[in-house]
C-alpha cells in the first residue's frame, strides 16, 4: 500500500465550483482517497510520497475526446515514401507529447488499433488512457476515401488488426461495423458528411442515409451499449446523425438553431475541434504539407465554425473538448480551451468541458474527469492560474507535473518537489 500526497496548490476539481486554496489530494495506490483543504485531510503516518505543487493549480487529468494518435499531417511525398510500420514508432512520440500537455485520457477518432491501446495498458510504452474507434466508416467518395481524380488511391484499405472503412448500403454497413467491433473498437466512428481534408467532397455533402446510421447505432448498442461518434459538418448530415441516435457530433461546422435544439432534445454531445481548420491555415503559411483543396475549404469554413459552436453553446448543447490532434501537432491540445473561450465560454466552463463533461461523453464519469474520492488518480499540475489566463495552458512548460493512475509521468517542478516520508 502506497500513498501520494499532492499538496501546496489551488484545487480546481473539475465540477465547476469555486477553487479551493491551500488544497491537497491524497492518493492511495492509484485511487483518490481524499481531496480538499490540506488541514481537513487525515494523513497516514508513513509511506507517503509528497508532490509539492509549488503554489500552482491542481487539476484533474485533462481529456481530449478527438485525437488521431497514429498520424500528423505530412506532405504527399512523405506519405508515399515512409515505410508503413514507421507510424507506430512516431505514435510513441505523439503519445508522450500528449501526456506532457497534461492530457491523460483520449478518445481516438480513427487510425489507432487495439495493439497500441494494449501496449499502453501493459506499460510497454507511455501514453494516455484511451478509447479507440480503429477505422472510421465512410462511403465511396466520402471523407475517408482518398481516391484521387488522377486515379491514384491513397486510401489505406486495412491491415491486420484494422479493417478498411469504406462501405455502402445497409448490408455492407452492418458487416463493417461488426468487423470494426471485432477488431476491438470501444466506439464506432462514422463520417456522416464530407470534410475539409478529403479530396473529392465538401463539408456540407451528406454521406450515409439515416437508415445506414441507425444500423450503426443498433449494431454498436448490441455490444453492451457501445456508442457511435460522427464526423458531421453540414447541417443535414448532423441532423441525420442526431435522429439516428449517434452519441456525439464531431466538428459541427454548420449547426443552425434547429439542429442545436435537436441535439439538446436527444442529449447529443458536441466535440467542436475549433483548432482543426485554424491549424490547417497556419500550416499552409509555413509549409507545403497541406493540400490546396484542404486549405481552400478550411478558409471557407473557419468563421462559420466559430459561429456554429457559439450558437450551440448559447443554446445549451453539451460540449466536450476535442481537438483533432494529428491534423495539428500532438501536444498542442490545450490551445482548444482558449478557442472555446473566444466563442463565449468562461475559463471554468472550458476546463469542465475538458474534464467532467469529456469524461461523461466517454462514459467514464465514474472513473475520471473530477478529483473526488474513489476516482482514478489522474492529476495535472500547472504553474499558472488557468482561470486568470486560460491560454497559459498552451505552453507545456507551464504543465509542471502529470500523474496518470497515481504514477508521476511528468515532473518539472522547480523544487525538489517529490519526497518520501
Amino acid at each position: 500500500m502506497a500513498y501520494t500526497l499532492v499538496k501546496n496548490g489551488t484545487l480546481i476539481d473539475g465540477n465547476g465550483g469555486e477553487p479551493i486554496q491551500d488544497a491537497a489530494v491524497l492518493i492511495k495506490d492509484n485511487v483518490i482517497e481524499a481531496a480538499g483543504r490540506l488541514s481537513d485531510i487525515t494523513l497516514p503516518t508513513e509511506n507517503v510520497t509528497e508532490v509539492d505543487a509549488g503554489g500552482g493549480t491542481i487539476l484533474p487529468g485533462l481529456i481530449d475526446t478527438h485525437v488521431h494518435l497514429m498520424m500528423e499531417i505530412e506532405s504527399l511525398e512523405k506519405q508515399l515514401t515512409t515505410p508503413f510500420s514507421y507510424r507506430f514508432y512516431k505514435a510513441v512520440q505523439y503519445m508522450k507529447k500528449t501526456m506532457d500537455a497534461g492530457v491523460t485520457t483520449v478518445r481516438d477518432a480513427g487510425g489507432t488499433d487495439a495493439g497500441v491501446r494494449q501496449a499502453v495498458a501493459d506499460g510497454v510504452v507511455q501514453g494516455p488512457r484511451m478509447q479507440i474507434s480503429v477505422t472510421p466508416l465512410t462511403t465511396t467518395g466520402g471523407h475517408g476515401d482518398k481516391w484521387m481524380r488522377s486515379g491514384v488511391d491513397m486510401t489505406l484499405h486495412g491491415y491486420p488488426g484494422s479493417p478498411g472503412g469504406i462501405c455502402n448500403g445497409v448490408e455492407e454497413v452492418t458487416q463493417k461495423v461488426r468487423e470494426v467491433l471485432r477488431a476491438g473498437a470501444d466506439i464506432i466512428k462514422v463520417h456522416a458528411t464530407g470534410g475539409v481534408m478529403s479530396p473529392t467532397d465538401h463539408p456540407e455533402f451528406t454521406q450515409f442515409s439515416q437508415e445506414e446510421l441507425e444500423v450503426m447505432v443498433q449494431e454498436a448498442n448490441y455490444r453492451r451499449g457501445l456508442k457511435v461518434m460522427a464526423h458531421a459538418q453540414g447541417a443535414e448530415g448532423i441532423r441525420n446523425a442526431v435522429r439516428a441516435g449517434i452519441h456525439s457530433i464531431e466538428h459541427g461546422i454548420y449547426i443552425d438553431d434547429e439542429t442545436a435544439q435537436l441535439m439538446i432534445e436527444h442529449g447529443t454531445y458536441l466535440v467542436p475541434t475549433l483548432l482543426a481548420p485554424i491549424s490547417v491555415l497556419e500550416s499552409a503559411e509555413t509549409s507545403n504539407d497541406m493540400p490546396a483543396y484542404g486549405v481552400e475549404k478550411a478558409r471557407e469554413v473557419v468563421d462559420a465554425h466559430k459561429e456554429s459552436v457559439a450558437r450551440a453553446y448559447k443554446a445549451g448543447v453539451k460540449i466536450a473538448m476535442g481537438t483533432d490532434a494529428g491534423v495539428m501537432a500532438h501536444g498542442t491540445n490545450l490551445r482548444e480551451l482558449g478557442l472555446m473561450c473566444d466563442i463565449g465560454m468562461t475559463p471554468m466552463e472550458s476546463i469542465v468541458a475538458t474534464t467532467k463533461t469529456a469524461a461523461e461523453c466517454m462514459g467514464w464519469k465514474d472513473q475520471i474527469g473530477t478529483i473526488e474520492p474513489g476516482k482514478l488518480a489522474d492529476i495535472t499540475v500547472t504553474s499558472t492560474d488557468p482561470l486568470a489566463d486560460i491560454r497559459s495552458l498552451e505552453d507545456n512548460n507551464n504543465i509542471v507535473a502529470v500523474l496518470k493512475n497515481g504514477e508521476v509521468v511528468k515532473n518539472q517542478l522547480k523544487q525538489a518537489a517529490v519526497s518520501v516520508q
